[in-house]
């Protein structure tokens, strides 16, 4: 391997490498800075999350500008805010020593006038995101009709977030004579085109294969049941202590509402997501950074930004709907030489797309375990050990040890030792000792997760009667019921639409829930009505008609018209109605219970269970 000197870099980067601590150069910067600093040429850089991209083209566009000049001549877009501000902070830090250089960063959330002053005093290198950028172009607040340097950074990232429009306006501003530089960490068709549309007989380099994981990060796989989700979270969480991860989920609303859950919990978490605000995301990144959160929830837009070299643990709560975004996931952990863990919590229903991601990322995954409570037990007891091994000894201790020694006189060492490690053992031993096995078992194929509708089913199928006259599909129907009834993705199952009324099932432990919020609802200004079906879903058929006993002939047609009519008027007598109002109370009782955990010290001893988790001591 080439050393930086040999890359052909002059003095003032190479001292600024020196002070950086930077020794050899990463695969993508060995290859990538010849080539920028021997010709003017454009290039395509393929390369994983975490690989030195940044350096790869910002040490040779610090060489080649001028820095005696006011012009602005180079340009990079990123995605985020975030990583706006990382390649804005680590350009200046390679030019520390470059008199004159003046890097812009340019991004929505701060004051635009502040940054168009800023670019004024004269930027020869702007850092932008698309949106702001193409807001300044359009005030006539930037020039960047002479750059001669232009760089798309996560370029797969942007065109996932739908900046194509953005990027193909801020580009028609620049000069057709420009160098173009476009750097991913995957290739899928929309980076390949614009490569093509803006791009001259780009020189492409590949660091690994396409869209491949690296070797430093190992893949695993926990299949739970989807409403065992966030329990089997919190278990990885105590059975690695020493755990410093990024938590990913779909939707800012998921990552806000697990981030809080973990914090109430006891858990060192904060989340990062697109609706904070910049101050807000600069003081999770800054307590993040300092260790002071152990596990930050986010979502993919907004990690893109996180560039932390010692994260151990990647964890998956919910896989992203574009399988290639899998790859910068697990690009966060296994960084600068170290090695990391990419966990993924999926359920029966998911487990078809890992092996859509072992495809792509040329990288198998291995099935594990959640562990049991015990296990979880014994690890946190010899975290703890090793912890008080390892300590060092404060002697401003040594004036209170007589009266210590006092105190435990009549105490034997091993007693002294249990009753030492029994003070935090406890807390585990009495939340996990009744703790349940959280482990799915393996899909069996076909539909709906692979369930079994037979007798011994543990779901339950509903009527409800609304349908395609109402606007409802299959899908339409199961979102509609996901949302009012605050259930996940895979908790309502078997949707059937008919015409005026429709079927669906959720698993029994849902059924109270069901049946009572449904008790006295409206949509739309017309009451909605489920009761349970004795409909088992045979022969199903999505917005499709099906015939035969138990659908819409014999005894179905019978009991769908008594439905009908019992629903008229008053609604059903006065008896059904009571009867569900009852069952609407001991519904509220129970979510009531649910939802308040920590009661008082005496109704916490009796009532204590798996989902009153101890709260653990917060990293000061």
């Amino acid at each position: 391997m080439n050393t930086f000197q040999e890359l052909g870099l002059n003095e003032d980067l190479l001292h600024a490498i020196t002070d950086l601590g930077f020794e050899t150069p990463s695969d993508v910067q060995e290859k990538a800075i010849p080539i920028l600093l021997e010709k003017e040429s454009d290039l395509v850089a393929l390369a994983q999350t975490g690989t030195g991209k940044t350096a790869a083209f910002g040490f040779p566009m610090l060489q080649k500008i001028d820095v005696n000049s006011r012009t602005t001549q180079g340009l990079i877009l990123s995605p985020t805010r975030e990583l706006c501000l990382q390649i804005t902070n680590e350009m200046k830090l390679y030019g520390k020593y470059c008199k004159g250089l003046n890097v812009v960063a340019i991004y929505g959330g701060a004051s635009i006038t502040e940054q168009a002053r800023e670019v004024k005093r004269g930027a020869q290198i702007i850092v932008a995101t698309p949106g702001r950028m193409k807001d300044m172009i359009s005030r006539r607040l930037v020039d960047i009709s002479k750059i001669e340097y232009s760089v798309l950074d996560e370029a797969d990232e942007m065109l996932n977030m739908g900046f194509y429009e953005d990027i193909t306006d801020i580009l028609s501003h620049t000069p057709e004579e420009k160098s173009t530089w476009l750097f991913s960490a995957t290739m899928p068709k929309e980076v390949a085109t614009i490569a093509k549309k803006f791009m001259h007989s780009p020189v492409e380099i590949t660091v690994g294969n396409k869209n491949e994981s690296t070797d430093s990060v190992s893949h695993e796989y926990f299949l739970v049941n989807s409403r065992d989700r966030y329990q089997a979270l919190k278990r990885l969480a105590d059975a690695n202590p020493d755990i410093f991860s990024v938590i990913f989920c779909r939707t800012k609303r998921d990552t806000q509402k697990v981030a809080e859950r973990l914090i109430d919990d006891g858990y060192s978490a904060g989340s990062l997501h697109g609706d904070l605000s910049q101050n807000q995301r600069d003081l999770v990144m800054k307590s993040f950074r300092n260790k002071q959160i152990q596990m930050l929830v986010a979502t993919d837009v907004a990690a893109r930004g996180i560039d932390v070299d010692d994260i151990t643990h990647v964890i998956n709560y919910q896989l992203p709907d574009e399988i290639e975004t899998y790859t910068h996931r697990s690009g966060r952990t296994g960084r600068a030489g170290k090695t990391g863990v990419s966990m993924v919590i999926v359920s029966k229903s998911e487990v078809r797309k890992i092996k859509s991601i072992e495809r792509i990322i040329k990288k198998s995954f291995e099935r594990k375990e959640i562990p049991d409570g015990m296990e979880i037990c014994e690890v946190q007891l010899m975290s703890l050990a090793n912890k008080i091994h390892n300590t060092e000894v404060n002697h401003e201790i040594d004036k209170y040890l007589s009266s210590i020694n006092e105190l435990f006189e009549d105490t034997s060492k091993d007693e002294l030792i249990k009753k030492f490690f029994s003070v935090e053992f406890t807390r585990f031993f009495n939340y996990y000792q009744k703790a349940k096995d959280l482990n799915a078992v393996d899909a069996r194929g076909g539909d709906d997760e692979g369930r079994s509708y037979g007798k011994s089913s543990n779901d339950t199928r509903y009527f409800i009667n609304v349908g395609r006259k109402d606007g409802f599909d299959w899908m339409k129907l199961k979102d509609f019921l996901k949302e009012v009834l605050n259930l996940g993705k895979d908790d309502v199952f078997k949707v059937d639409v008919k015409e005026s009324f429709s079927f669906f099932n959720t698993e029994k432990v849902n059924e109270a829930k069901v049946l009572g919020f449904f008790n006295d609802f409206k949509h739309n200004g017309r009451f909605i009505n489920v009761e349970v079906s004795e409909d088992k879903g045979r022969g199903r058929n999505r917005g499709g008609r099906s015939g035969g006993r138990g659908r819409d002939g014999g005894k179905r047609r019978r009991n769908d018209r008594s439905r009908t009519e019992g629903r008229s008027g008053s609604r059903g007598g006065s008896g059904n109605r009571s009867e569900r109002r009852s069952r609407s109370r001991k519904l509220s009782e129970t979510n009531t219970t649910q939802r308040s955990p920590r009661r008082s010290n005496s109704e916490s001893k009796k009532e204590f269970s798996a989902s009153d988790r101890p709260r653990r001591s917060r990293r000061k």
